[in-house]
Protein backbone atom coordinates (compact mmCIF):
# COMPACT_ATOMS: atom_id res chain seq x y z
CA UNK A 1 0.00 0.00 0.00
CA UNK A 2 1.07 3.41 -0.96
CA UNK A 3 0.48 7.16 0.45
CA UNK A 4 0.65 9.80 -1.73
CA UNK A 5 0.47 13.49 -0.10
CA UNK A 6 -0.57 16.24 -2.88
CA UNK A 7 -0.51 20.20 -1.17
CA UNK A 8 -3.56 21.19 -3.34
CA UNK A 9 -3.83 25.15 -3.57
CA UNK A 10 -7.43 26.57 -4.41
CA UNK A 11 -9.59 24.61 -1.89
CA UNK A 12 -12.04 26.86 0.35
CA UNK A 13 -15.31 24.90 1.09
CA UNK A 14 -16.64 21.05 1.01
CA UNK A 15 -17.44 21.35 -2.17
CA UNK A 16 -14.04 21.83 -3.39
CA UNK A 17 -12.84 19.25 -1.20
CA UNK A 18 -15.23 16.71 -3.16
CA UNK A 19 -14.17 18.45 -6.54
CA UNK A 20 -10.64 17.51 -5.95
CA UNK A 21 -11.22 14.09 -4.59
CA UNK A 22 -13.97 12.90 -7.69
CA UNK A 23 -10.84 14.59 -10.29
CA UNK A 24 -8.66 12.04 -8.60
CA UNK A 25 -10.86 9.22 -8.30
CA UNK A 26 -11.97 9.64 -12.02
CA UNK A 27 -8.33 10.07 -13.58
CA UNK A 28 -6.68 7.28 -11.76
CA UNK A 29 -10.03 4.84 -11.23
CA UNK A 30 -8.85 1.48 -9.75
CA UNK A 31 -5.50 2.41 -8.37
CA UNK A 32 -6.81 4.70 -5.73
CA UNK A 33 -8.56 2.83 -2.72
CA UNK A 34 -8.72 5.91 -0.99
CA UNK A 35 -8.87 9.36 -1.38
CA UNK A 36 -9.42 12.23 1.23
CA UNK A 37 -9.06 15.69 0.66
CA UNK A 38 -8.92 18.62 3.58
CA UNK A 39 -8.97 22.59 2.30
CA UNK A 40 -8.05 23.62 5.79
CA UNK A 41 -4.37 21.12 5.71
CA UNK A 42 -4.42 22.20 1.72
CA UNK A 43 -4.03 18.53 0.97
CA UNK A 44 -5.04 15.10 -0.46
CA UNK A 45 -4.06 11.72 0.94
CA UNK A 46 -4.48 8.98 -1.44
CA UNK A 47 -3.92 5.73 -0.85
CA UNK A 48 -3.10 2.95 -3.72
CA UNK A 49 -1.72 -0.55 -4.16
CA UNK A 50 1.10 0.60 -6.63
CA UNK A 51 3.14 3.56 -7.00
CA UNK A 52 1.78 6.10 -9.06
CA UNK A 53 3.75 8.96 -10.96
CA UNK A 54 3.56 12.81 -9.98
CA UNK A 55 2.48 13.49 -13.64
CA UNK A 56 -0.25 10.62 -13.20
CA UNK A 57 -1.84 13.05 -10.66
CA UNK A 58 -0.97 16.80 -12.17
CA UNK A 59 -3.08 15.12 -15.08
CA UNK A 60 -6.19 14.35 -13.14
CA UNK A 61 -5.96 18.17 -11.09
CA UNK A 62 -5.11 20.10 -14.70
CA UNK A 63 -8.18 21.83 -15.89
CA UNK A 64 -10.13 21.57 -12.57
CA UNK A 65 -8.70 25.38 -11.14
CA UNK A 66 -6.86 24.03 -8.01
CA UNK A 67 -2.92 23.70 -8.07
CA UNK A 68 -0.90 20.68 -7.23
CA UNK A 69 1.88 22.48 -5.06
CA UNK A 70 4.05 19.17 -3.69
CA UNK A 71 3.97 15.72 -3.91
CA UNK A 72 4.61 12.74 -1.40
CA UNK A 73 4.98 9.15 -1.89
CA UNK A 74 5.94 6.27 0.91
CA UNK A 75 5.05 2.97 1.30
CA UNK A 76 3.25 2.36 4.16
CA UNK A 77 4.29 -0.76 6.17
CA UNK A 78 1.13 -3.28 7.34
CA UNK A 79 0.24 -2.23 11.12
CA UNK A 80 0.29 -4.71 13.28
CA UNK A 81 -2.36 -5.44 15.87
CA UNK A 82 -2.64 -5.69 19.89
CA UNK A 83 -1.51 -8.99 20.19
CA UNK A 84 1.62 -9.03 17.89
CA UNK A 85 2.98 -6.39 19.59
CA UNK A 86 2.78 -9.43 22.53
CA UNK A 87 3.34 -12.58 20.72
CA UNK A 88 5.35 -10.97 18.12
Amino acid sequence: MYKTILGVKGMVCPMCEAHVAGAIRENLGEDCSKVRANRKKECCEVLTEKPIPESDFRKALDGTGYEMTTFAQEEEKPKKGFFAKLFG
